[in-house]
C-alpha cells in the first residue's frame, strides 16, 4: 500500500490518537525513511508499541474493518488530503511537537508558504480585544504576513474578519470535520473561508467539537506559526496552552498587556512577567519576522 494512504487508513482507524501516529512516523523516518510504501499488519502495529494497551482491541478489530475501509474511500473521493510524507507539507510544522499525520482542508494550500502570524485569546473578548487587532493587523497584513487561528469565537473571530477587511490572508485551523460548524454563527465565515482562504483540520469528516480537540488544535497552530500573538487571555485558557506550546517549539510569544484589574488580560500580563514580549504596536509584531520567502499570490474577493 502507498504510504500516505496507509498513513489515512492510520489516522482514520480508532483506538491510536494523535501520540500513537506520532510515535508510527518518527519510528518510520528512523527505519524506512527511503520507502514509499507500508504493509505493516495489525500484528506488527501493535507489536511495535503504538498502541496502548487499553485502545488494542477497538484498533485491532476496526483496522481490518468494513467500516475502515469504507470511510478511507470516502476521504479520499471528498476532501483534499495533506499527508507528512508530502513533499508541501510545511517543515516548521513536521519538526512541530506532535506533528499531524495527516491534514483534510479546503483552499488554498499554498497560504501555508506566507510568514504566519498565530494570533489566539479569549472567546468572549471585549471591545479592546477588537480594538487591539484594528490597531495592530492592518499593518502587518501589508507585509504579507498571513494570520493563522482557530476560528473559534471572540479573539479568533475577530482576527479572521479584521484579515479579511483588509484584504489579507488567513488560515483557519477548527476543532472539527471539514463538513461541521463551530460555533454555528461562524459557518458563513468557515465556508467564505474555505472558498477563499485556507481551512485545515486533523478531524474526520462528520466529527463534532469534541473538549479534546480543541487542546490538540492548539498545537497545530502553535507548530504552523513562526509567531504567536496572544490578545486577552485568562489565567487558565486554551490560548496560554497555545503559547506554552508556541514556547516549546522554539516559536516568538508576543503578548498585548492589559488592564492589572481585567480578568481577560491576567494571561497576557502574566505571559509578558514570564518573559514574552510585550506589543505596543504593529513594529514590534513585523520585527519578528525573517521574510525570507513570500510567493507571488494575490486574490480578487
Amino acid at each position: 500500500m502507498q504510504l500516505k494512504k496507509f498513513l489515512i487508513k492510520l489516522h482514520l482507524c480508532k483506538g491510536i490518537g494523535c501520540h500513537g501516529e506520532a510515535k508510527f512516523w518518527n519510528w518510520w523516518q528512523t527505519y524506512h525513511s527511503n520507502e514509499t510504501n507500508c504493509d505493516l499488519t495489525v500484528s506488527d502495529l501493535v507489536s511495535l508499541g503504538f498502541i496502548r494497551p487499553q485502545n488494542r482491541t477497538q484498533f485491532s478489530n476496526d483496522f481490518t474493518s468494513t467500516r475502515l475501509e469504507t470511510a478511507v474511500k470516502r476521504h479520499l473521493s471528498e476532501v483534499k488530503i495533506l499527508a507528512i510524507c508530502d513533499p508541501n507539507y510545511p517543515t516548521q510544522l513536521k519538526e512541530a511537537y506532535l506533528a499531524p499525520i495527516i491534514l483534510f482542508y479546503q483552499g488554498t494550500l499554498e497560504l501555508l508558504e506566507y510568514p504566519l502570524l498565530g494570533v489566539v485569546g479569549a472567546r468572549l473578548a471585549n471591545q479592546y480585544g477588537q480594538d487591539s487587532l484594528q490597531a495592530l493587523l492592518p499593518t502587518v497584513i501589508e507585509q504579507n504576513i498571513a494570520v493563522i487561528s482557530g476560528l473559534a469565537a471572540g479573539i479568533d473571530e475577530l482576527s479572521h474578519k479584521e484579515t479579511l477587511r483588509q484584504h489579507g490572508y488567513t488560515i483557519g485551523v477548527i476543532g472539527t470535520g471539514l463538513n461541521r460548524y463551530y460555533p454555528r454563527k461562524n459557518m458563513a465565515l468557515q465556508k467564505y473561508m474555505a472558498k477563499n482562504q485556507l481551512i485545515l483540520s486533523e478531524y474526520p469528516l462528520d466529527s463534532g467539537p469534541q473538549r479534546h480537540h480543541f487542546v490538540e488544535r492548539n498545537r497545530i497552530i502553535a507548530g504552523l506559526c513562526e509567531t504567536l500573538c496572544v490578545i486577552q487571555a485568562k489565567q487558565r485558557s486554551g490560548s496560554l496552552i497555545t503559547a506554552n506550546l508556541a514556547l516549546q517549539n522554539n516559536r516568538n510569544v508576543l503578548a498585548v498587556p492589559g488592564k492589572i484589574n481585567d480578568s481577560l488580560s491576567v494571561g497576557c500580563n502574566e505571559l509578558i512577567v514570564a518573559g514574552a514580549k510585550p506589543v505596543l504596536n504593529s513594529k514590534h509584531i513585523i520585527e519578528e519576522f525573517r521574510f525570507d520567502r513570500i510567493p507571488n499570490m494575490k486574490y480578487d474577493y
